[in-house]
């Protein structure tokens, strides 16, 4: 190509944009839309984890396990502290934490209260009426213990069951995942209508 064949002058870009077509106009999303988004958005990055399903489930138990306990704000901390001592999924981890939260932490915790005191056979307490904030802070140590000890047996009860739990659904997820895939390739190599 020599140098004399090349154009001189370019189209300006005001000419180029009133040839081309106009964008489409994007209608706004709403809360509910964009949640839902966000909401496929975790689901599918959850799906996609990648690793053995012991680790991934590892993470999810430890999560689970420190989410049943009443450290408002340290449960994800404490869960991400214990995949990192048991090598499990740290994103599991945090996700597990979410089995309290504002609507569940209070049934969570009376049911944790409750087999505390089976377990140490304490009977003191189920006469006393909570009605203010004072008497709970005076019960305070009577109230701790009991408390603390059902955390921790059922927290290691969910947590035992959600590691199989999360063993067998990373299994199967997977499972149903190449099954798609190969019935895909086959689909492509074969198709119905040859």
């Amino acid at each position: 190509m020599s140098r004399n064949s090349l154009p001189t002058s370019y189209p300006s870009r005001s000419s180029l944009a009133a040839k081309l077509p106009a964008p489409p106009k994007r209608k706004p999303r709403g809360f509910q839309q964009s949640f839902r988004r966000s909401l496929q958005y975790w689901y599918w990055r959850l799906l996609r984890l990648q690793g053995r399903p012991e680790k991934l489930a590892r993470g999810l138990a430890c999560g689970v396990f420190a989410g049943v306990f009443p450290f408002f704000g340290l449960q994800t901390v404490i869960g991400l502290l214990l995949a990192i001592l048991f090598r499990g999924n740290k994103i599991l981890a945090a996700a597990g934490t979410w089995i309290s939260n504002p609507l569940t932490s209070v049934p969570i915790y009376a049911f944790n209260f409750h087999i505390g005191q089976l377990l140490l056979n304490d009977n003191s307490l189920t006469d006393i009426s909570l009605q203010s904030w004072q008497e709970v802070k005076e019960l305070g140590s009577e109230i701790i213990l009991p408390l603390f000890v059902g955390c921790m047996a059922v927290g290691v009860v969910c947590a035992i069951c959600s590691y199989f739990l999360g063993v067998w659904l990373v299994c199967r997820v997977r499972a149903s995942q190449q099954l798609r895939h190969r019935r895909k390739r086959l689909h492509k190599r074969y198709p119905k209508g040859s």
